[in-house]
């Protein structure tokens, strides 16, 4: 198909496309010239400035303290620091690395069975957090030490929210996996995809391996407790950076598909996503994160609220300033930057834009549970790590059960969330250009058909298929309000 074809469909083919949806909705997103897809620019320089002088700090300081760790071990061996550490590497260390190996295998088995089974694995995911969860939380507990309990005890809180979190979304996982068993399908068509998420694992593992040693003799140092939090942060960042720089290699391939219908080079689009848009990819790794904590803050006040007008204040006050950050911030910006080039913050507000410009699209993206999906599937596999490292820990040195359980929980999820990021980017890519292009013949009519369904509720009722969330805070008790005017 070519490039003008995609660019500019006929209008009739699209307004018969999306059925009943409003025959403007193109007009929104199709002025102007078409932009640039070889920006040159290095974006967001201050951000990348700012990691790569992290990242060597990080580094030297790893090498310090692996370097403190073998002279320690190898020159005095019989002092109270080398036993110290010697006891860690052998009790401590062994069953991180093997649940770090594990991990690897796990990750890309994840994805692949996503990729294979689209449809059924949503539901899968959605349970097997909760099972699994719960299940790895009552070994915990079984363990019988006060940190293990107390794990446990947060991992039971953890599952019991999780199925009532499926439980609130049945409505939307059909929809949610029909949008994926649609979004993977143009993976199979460019060779290679899946290479760099491939080559972030395994440097995730290296960095991750040499890391943990590093935690060791940060144990032994002064003030180890903030040394070890900086370490772990640092980590945090790290691993989030090598997740969005697979996101945004696979969303310029994917993107580039559906709205020009070019075959974009694996390798080109992998060396842009670690140059020109690597800024962007540090300051989307520190920013969506912190949008979505406060996302789950304000979704707790405002289930909170009840009738308390104090609380319901703070809990409108909150939904409106988060509508006002979300448009600066999002997931979705990571498809403008790989395709266009831009920086983080106008690819935030490019992206929002468009799906404000189409009727229903801006409510239908923020239901949507990909997200949400793809962090169950970490947590999940942290937890299978977690059954695992913790047995390990607990027949060979029980007093380093629960710290190894948690470290190897961390790692677990970083590393699948960096294996999950292929899915995800299809997932990004298959919202965003259908609201740049609606038209477009490479879409079909999964998302025409649930803008229809959310049109046809009666006016002043709740779409039953779209819970709102609090970015579109809703006024509460119309008929109250109509009894007090």
């Amino acid at each position: 198909m070519g490039a003008a074809e995609n660019a500019a469909p006929p209008r009739q083919e699209g307004a018969r496309g999306r059925g009943a949806a409003p025959a403007p909705a193109p007009e929104a997103v199709e002025k102007g010239p078409l932009p640039s897809l070889n920006s040159h620019k290095y974006t967001n320089g201050i951000t990348l400035c700012l990691f790569l002088l992290h990242l060597a700090a990080a580094g030297f300081a790893v090498g310090f303290f692996v370097f403190k760790t073998v002279k320690d071990i190898t020159q005095h061996p019989r002092s109270h620091n080398a036993r110290r550490e010697r006891n860690l590497l052998r009790d401590w260390v062994l069953p991180v690395e093997g649940t770090v190996a594990l991990s690897i295998v796990l990750a890309f088995a994840w994805q692949k069975a996503v990729r294979t089974w689209p449809r059924a694995m949503v539901r899968v995911i959605l349970w097997s957090s909760f099972g699994v969860t719960l299940g790895v939380g009552a070994l915990l507990m079984c363990f019988s030490t006060l940190a293990t309990v107390g794990l446990g005890v947060a991992m039971v809180v953890f599952s019991i929210g999780t199925g009532l979190y499926a439980c609130w979304v049945t409505r939307r996982v059909g929809f949610t996996a029909r949008v994926f068993d649609r979004a993977v399908q143009p993976v199979d068509k460019f060779r290679g995809l899946n290479g760099p998420a491939y080559l972030m694992v395994a440097a995730g593992f290296v960095w991750i391996s040499v890391w943990c040693v590093a935690v060791i003799g940060a144990v032994t140092f002064r003030f180890p407790g903030l040394t070890i939090l900086a370490l772990v942060l640092s980590l945090m960042w790290t691993a989030e950076v090598m997740r969005n720089v697979a996101n945004l290699t696979a969303s310029r391939v994917i993107a580039l598909y559906y709205l020009r219908g070019m075959q974009s080079s694996v390798q080109f689009s992998f060396q842009r996503a670690l140059t020109y848009n690597l800024g962007s990819a540090c300051l989307g790794s520190l920013f969506v994160p912190t949008i979505e904590a406060l996302r789950i803050v304000a979704r707790g006040l405002n289930l909170l609220e009840g009738e308390d007008e104090f609380m319901f204040s703070c809990a409108h006050c909150c939904l409106h300033v988060m509508n006002g950050i979300f448009s600066f911030g999002n997931s979705w910006a990571f498809v403008h930057i790989a395709a266009y080039g831009r920086g983080f913050v106008q690819a935030s507000r490019s992206t929002w834009g468009q799906f404000e410009a189409l009727p229903g699209m801006a409510a239908l993206v923020d239901s949507d549970i990909t997200s949400s999906v793809c962090f169950l599937t970490g947590v999940t596999s942290g937890a299978l790590c977690v059954a695992l490292a913790g047995s390990w820990a607990f027949a060979t040195h029980r007093h380093y059960t629960a710290t190894v359980s948690l470290l190897a929980f961390f790692v677990r999820y970083l590393m699948t969330r960096i294996g999950m990021a292929l899915p995800q980017a299809c997932v990004g890519c298959y919202y965003v250009c259908y609201a740049e292009n609606p038209g477009s013949r490479l879409f079909d009519d999964t998302i025409p058909e649930r803008l229809r369904k959310m049109q046809e509720v009666p006016e002043g009722g709740r779409d039953p298929l779209v819970v709102p969330t609090p970015r579109f805070p809703t006024p509460r008790f119309p008929h109250q309000q109509r009894a007090t005017a």
